[in-house]
């Protein structure tokens, strides 16, 4: 299993040049302390929540300050960009890093769709044909195109990749038509909602299954299946969990771009982890379907109380609970292990961690990649030299 850092480009006082400093300073940390990859949003008008509008330009100085890890686009909105200038882009940056490009692809929201004047309704249509597009231009000698939304003449498009005969092609994704969607056509999915592992393994094995018969939209399919969760290391376990939860539930507050204008968006938090602990049902007892002896699942609400009491129950939701499950990778290197192997157990090719958000201050993400390169990637470098 591979180990990657996502980035919103957070910190938690808002200053864009430190966050860009700091954001360098800590992938280079994590190139030299034997993480993958790092991957890295495109997100526009979200102040205070993301500084990261063209990850194409600051992997342009990863490039040539880190020699090993990989860069994912984490992800490219497709529908603001002409696809020319995509492939044009991508591939610059592959041939930059000597190959080392990860491909993401998605759509956003429509709060930043609208910002940018694009009509939400056409945004789905839209990375279709971009998505397919891409992969032509990157392998054909002369491209031209005649879609809905882009009409291209014949013209020689340059650079191709570095990589050939293109870099691996991913998608995000949030729900299981899109993990679906992406073994339809081949390409990565990018489970990027933060679930309890045992709640994503019956989706793994769907889209391990179905790839094998995909259409792919490039050259090749990329059969990889990325989790994200987040993560943070340190040497007080108790202290370093109840940080990591603190991140986590800061990120999904109310207000906050995720889940700002979504319907029942905490309940659907709560099915994401695993239900509801059975010592949060005792205190909320009154509210909660505890499934019969043999029934499957946890604890389910009964949101007949309102909407609000799933954000209560979220909000009690422990540090503890969160670590055992794997909804947070975090605490000491021997938590961290633990929480990672229940990743590992259900398929996933790259465990990614968000760990540096405006909770998190520079110093503790530091050290926990640190602290993540010898002690918990190590781990699982060992156990697969030693398997068959």
């Amino acid at each position: 299993m591979e180990f990657s850092l996502a980035y919103e480009m957070q910190r938690p006082v808002l200053d864009d040049h430190a966050v860009i400093e700091e954001t360098i300073e800590q992938c280079i940390l994590a190139d030299e302390m034997g993480f993958d990859a790092v991957w890295f949003v495109e997100h526009h008008f979200l102040t205070t929540f993301s500084g990261s509008p063209c990850p194409e330009v600051i992997f342009g100085a990863l490039s040539r300050l880190t020699k090993r890890i990989r860069l994912g686009f984490g992800v490219v909105i497709l529908p603001y960009h002409h696809p020319i200038r995509v492939a044009e882009r991508v591939a610059m940056v592959d041939h930059l890093s000597n190959g080392r490009v990860e491909f993401g692809t998605g759509r956003s929201a429509p709060y930043e769709q609208l910002g940018m004047g694009i009509d939400p309704r056409d945004t789905r249509e839209m990375w279709e044909e971009s998505l397919t597009m891409i992969p032509k231009i990157w392998e054909s000698d002369y491209f031209e195109w005649d879609g809905k939304f882009w009409k291209v003449p014949p013209r020689q498009v340059l650079p191709k990749p570095y990589q050939k005969p293109h870099p691996p092609i991913w998608v995000a994704a949030l729900q299981p038509a899109t993990y679906q969607l992406a073994a339809q056509k081949g390409i990565g999915s990018m489970a990027l909602g933060v679930n309890a592992p045992s709640v994503l393994e019956p989706s793994i094995r769907e889209y391990k299954t179905a790839i094998k018969e995909s259409n792919p939209v490039g050259a090749f399919a990329n059969n990889k299946w990325l989790s994200s969760c987040f993560g943070l290391c340190g040497e007080d376990d108790a202290a370093t969990k109840e940080l990591s939860a603190q991140s986590l539930k800061t990120f999904f507050g109310p207000g906050r771009p995720y889940v700002q204008d979504q319907k029942d968006v905490y309940s659907r938090l709560l099915e994401q982890w695993g239900g509801v602990p059975d010592h949060l049902a005792q205190n909320f007892s009154r509210y909660v379907d505890v499934p019969t002896q043999g029934g499957n699942g946890g604890n389910g609400l009964d949101l007949s109380g309102g909407s609000a009491l799933a954000q209560k129950v979220w909000e009690e939701f422990d540090a503890g609970t969160m670590a055992e499950r794997g909804i947070i990778v975090a605490g000491d290197p021997e938590s961290c292990i633990r929480a990672a192997r229940l990743h590992e157990e259900t398929g996933v090719d790259q465990l990614q961690f968000l760990m540096a958000t405006e909770t998190v201050p520079h110093k503790k993400v530091m050290e926990s990649i640190e602290m993540f390169g010898k002690h918990v990637i190590p781990a699982f470098r060992q156990s697969e030299q030693s398997a068959p």
